[in-house]
């Protein structure tokens, strides 16, 4: 399958995606702030910037998309040749996700990663926003 835009096409409507400030962001910030958890977002000083941060407690969470993160790479890449822009694209961001886990993890942080998908869908919501939640807490209790 090509893409039907030309390079210079494709290259200003991907440049329109932003990275931050997404609908799961939105919703995942608002239901911490409900519950006075305080975080930093898009923490810089931390591989892979996290989402959501508490850099003194080393927690970091990523809220990832599911198709720039690879949640369907399997169906992506199955449709497609192995050479294809997209399917190499993908491969890199899920490899570069595993590295940054494991830098951070190296650096003493602990990680949770969450699809964007599992929190705008209504009936995983809350699910979801419990398993961020219990990793802040669960971990807070954790440090003395």
């Amino acid at each position: 399958m090509t893409d039907i835009f030309d390079p210079a096409k494709r290259s200003e409507i991907m440049s329109r995606i932003k990275s931050k400030g997404s609908e799961a962001e939105k919703i995942v910030f608002s239901e911490l702030r409900k519950r006075r958890i305080y975080f930093q977002s898009h923490y810089k000083n931390a591989p892979g910037k996290p989402d959501i941060a508490l850099p003194r407690r080393k927690i970091a969470v990523f809220i990832d998309g599911d198709f720039w993160h690879g949640r369907d790479i399997a169906r992506i890449a199955s449709s497609r040749p192995a050479d294809d822009y997209w399917v190499k694209k993908l491969n890199y961001n899920v490899e570069r996700d595993r590295s940054q886990s494991i830098e951070l993890a190296k650096r003493g942080w602990k990680v949770l990663r969450i699809w964007e998908s599992d929190i705008k869908k209504k009936s995983t919501r809350d699910e979801s926003l419990q398993k961020i939640v219990g990793f802040l807490s669960h971990t807070k209790k954790d440090k003395v």
